[in-house]
């Protein structure tokens, strides 16, 4: 069977940047209905998405800088000025297909480099062979503190990070727009969580998690492929993944037939 041929273009890009910023939207809209008072907000400058999540947060930031329009000084400028009249810096997520003279205009204005990471696709085309292993589900309103509860588990050797993954994983489940997904063993005990969000035919898999006690047990091979069928089922021609570059997730994806897209930059303005 000849599998479908996918082009690195800015076309591809423009699907996949547009997918993460909303997705990362609709959280932030999220948040600004739970909790009025923190001022979440985002806004569309000419297809740049900026959004604020709260000083620190790692979705105060914008997708799409340069891809659907030129990045010109009024752009930067209305960017910058959201984030400063909110109290955070100014982060632009940024794909290579935006090309070099948007990252020579960061550079003049004074943004560096502080984080890189790897933008995965596969296609969607056929159906996929039901495997044995874990069973695999849509997690309902009734399954709210299991599902948070185990996707916190799965970064229990990082306490560092318990807070912020709880606080996340809340806001998470209650965002309408993102489909949690759990993996349970023989007995009905949650193994591992994932996400899914659904924008125009791409697919965005997020939030893998999976308990200590159950690593290596197939639960993120389930979860996976449970995602990607639904997605597929659903009308979505494209699946996308990030990830950090080399990780273990990286390689993991790329067993599991995604190839690596381009890697993105994200900027920050110097103070």
């Amino acid at each position: 069977m000849m599998k479908t041929q996918l082009f690195m273009d800015r076309s591809l890009a423009r699907r996949l940047e547009r997918a993460e910023g909303a997705a990362n939207a609709a959280t932030v809209t999220t948040r600004a209905r739970l909790n009025p008072a923190m001022g979440a907000a985002w806004i569309d400058v000419s297809g740049t998405y900026a959004m604020f999540d709260g000083p620190g947060s790692p979705m105060t930031q914008s997708f799409g800088l340069g891809i659907f329009a030129e990045a010109t000084d009024a752009t930067f400028e209305q960017l910058e000025a959201f984030f400063r009249m909110r109290g955070a810096e100014t982060h632009h997520e940024t794909s290579p297909l935006a090309g070099a003279t948007l990252f020579g205009n960061l550079a003049a204005r004074g943004y560096r480099p502080i984080e890189v990471s790897t933008v995965l696709v596969q296609p969607l085309t056929e159906p996929r062979e039901a495997k044995a292993g874990p069973r695999v589900r849509i997690a309902g309103e009734q399954d709210r503190e299991r599902w948070i509860e185990t996707a916190v588990a799965g970064w229990a050797e990082k306490p560092e990070y318990i807070d912020f993954i709880r606080d996340l994983t809340t806001l998470t489940f209650a965002n309408p727009d993102t489909l949690k997904f759990i993996a349970e063993d023989d007995h009905g005990e949650p193994m591992g969580t994932g996400g899914l969000v659904l924008h125009e035919g791409v697919a965005l898999l997020a939030g893998a998690s999976t308990a200590p006690k159950h690593r290596s047990r197939g639960a993120q091979g389930a979860l996976l492929a449970a995602r990607l069928e639904h997605a597929r089922a659903a009308g979505c021609d494209l699946a996308m993944m990030v990830t950090e570059p080399g990780s273990a997730s990286q390689r993991n994806a790329e067993r599991s037939d995604f190839r690596v897209a381009y890697s993105r930059t994200k900027w920050a303005l110097s103070i």
